[in-house]
């Protein structure tokens, strides 16, 4: 395989594998079994919005236009805040927290929520369209490949993510479970949307 993909699919890796927002409630919802396809299928797509936005030069552009960041820190800020109350409330019922057919949200709730954590979060431009795009770059004629590189690894660690966590599903049996996943989850995006208002 061509060193340029090889070095794009872990370059990419190392970025989303870290634990934050999206893949918080990627892991959730796949303990779940909520909408697993479509919502993986959404945060790949996106990342490989981005990543080829980044390798097509578009980091540049928003380097120069620190307003867009500004309004996206704080926005992703105040939407994670109101995400954090929410699974603290859900840590606060047990008996909500059991997984059955019916306590499902609907397809289009879980799509803007994750669209919400993929487009509301500053860090995934920083990551994506900037820091990906600019060592794309610096390979010229290499760089689509580093791109594809990377795209490839945003799906592999998605779908790994969305149906590998339905094997947690046991468990996930028991209330305390929930009340854990959903605690750490609130304290993650309190502590994500902190950062971000800091920064």
């Amino acid at each position: 395989m061509p060193a340029d993909l090889i070095a794009g699919f872990l370059s990419g890796a190392v970025l989303i594998v870290a634990i934050g927002a999206q893949n918080s409630y990627v892991l959730r919802q796949g303990v779940r079994r909520e909408h697993v396809l479509p919502l993986v299928l959404v945060c790949a797509s996106a990342d490989a919005l981005l990543i080829a936005a980044g390798v097509a030069g578009l980091g540049a552009l928003i380097q120069a236009q620190p307003t867009f960041l500004s309004l996206a820190r704080y926005g992703g800020a105040a939407f994670l805040f109101v995400y954090a109350l929410a699974s603290a409330r859900r840590a606060l019922k047990a008996e909500q927290l059991i997984v059955d057919a019916g306590s499902a949200a609907p397809l289009g709730v879980a799509l803007a929520s994750c669209l919400g954590f993929t487009f509301l979060n500053p860090h995934v431009y920083l990551d994506t369209v900037i820091l990906l795009g600019s060592l794309a770059s610096q390979r010229e004629e290499g760089r689509w490949l580093f791109g594809t590189g990377a795209v490839g690894a945003s799906f592999v660690w998605f779908f790994a993510l969305g149906y590998g966590a339905r094997f947690l599903a046991p468990l996930f049996a028991k209330p305390v479970s929930w009340r854990i996943l959903d605690s750490l989850v609130g304290m993650t995006m309190f502590a994500l949307g902190g950062m971000l208002i800091l920064e």
